[in-house]
């Protein structure tokens, strides 16, 4: 029994082939060129966001009308195709509620400018770098290198900080100093300090406040402007600065300890354990 291929295709089925894979080609190519061009003539005044989501709708728009000449080079009816394309997407819109919800979140998202491609973002308690987004979601490197997925509408409901919006930034850092030292002194070499390392910006002001009185010691609140870019050597460089000065000024940090006395202006209880007694409580 011979197999003949000329009696199943139809007599124009090689014509039609070139023609669908010459539209599929010249056409992608076209769209990309489009969706090029398009980025290039945008102003740079204009976020990524919305550089990507024009470039992204170009491609989609594009994509739709390659199908569609596809369906005519092949025969398929315009009506049947539409009538078709209708049942399937009120079957598509009852299922992706979610989907349509996030699209739509993601056009306030557009509007509202709030972070770009490249801002460091906290939402709710996932913290990392805006590495793309799209129509439903967008994603976030985390300072571990991973992937974090988070839907649109998450965005939109949830709290969201852009600590990498403005240009410079105030890092906080906690300090304590024994109850002993003189605060006038310990207040000017904090200012020495601050008025030394590079890093800390001169305007806005550093601020040197006294917080509260603690078990162990006087804790002061230190408040740095900073080239948000500089955070981690500003960070280091200032522990380091402030340990120096302190060693130098015979300035005492204090740990946790307990102080026994006898009464209110007595000087602490000096204790004395015997041989035996030192013996036992090493050997526990």
């Amino acid at each position: 029994m011979e197999f003949n291929l000329s009696e199943i295709l139809p007599p124009d089925a090689g014509e039609k082939a070139i023609k669908v894979i010459l539209i599929v080609a010249i056409g992608m190519l076209l769209v990309q060129l489009l969706a090029y061009i398009a980025g290039r003539i945008i102003s740079k005044g204009k976020s990524r966001h919305l550089k990507m989501i024009i470039r992204r709708v170009i491609v989609y728009t594009g994509v739709v009308l390659i199908v569609l000449l596809v369906f005519n080079t092949l025969g398929v009816k315009a009506g049947a195709l539409f009538g078709a394309a209708g049942v399937v997407g009120i079957v598509l819109g009852i299922a992706s509620q979610t989907s349509i919800g996030n699209i739509i979140s993601g056009i306030f998202l557009v509007s509202e400018r709030s972070f770009e491609i490249g801002d460091l973002v906290r939402v709710g308690d996932k913290l990392g770098v805006v590495d793309s987004i799209d129509l439903l979601s967008i994603k976030l490197k985390t300072l571990d290198n991973l992937l974090i997925r988070i839907p649109n509408q998450t965005i939109i409901t949830t709290e969201l900080t852009n600590i990498t919006r403005y240009p410079i930034r105030r890092m906080e850092v906690l300090v304590s100093v024994a109850y002993k030292e003189d605060l006038r002194k310990v207040t000017q070499v904090l200012n020495e300090v601050l008025a030394n390392n590079t890093l800390c910006l001169d305007e806005p002001e550093p601020l040197v406040i006294f917080k509260e009185f603690a078990d162990s010691g006087i804790n002061i609140q230190l408040g740095l402007w900073f080239e948000k870019s500089k955070y981690k050597d500003l960070r280091n460089s200032i522990f380091i600065d402030l340990k120096e000065a302190f060693d130098k000024n015979n300035i005492e940090i204090p740990f946790p300890h307990i102080s026994l006395y006898s009464g209110e202006d007595s000087k602490p209880i000096k204790m004395e354990f015997g041989k035996q007694l030192k013996t036992e409580i090493l050997r526990r």
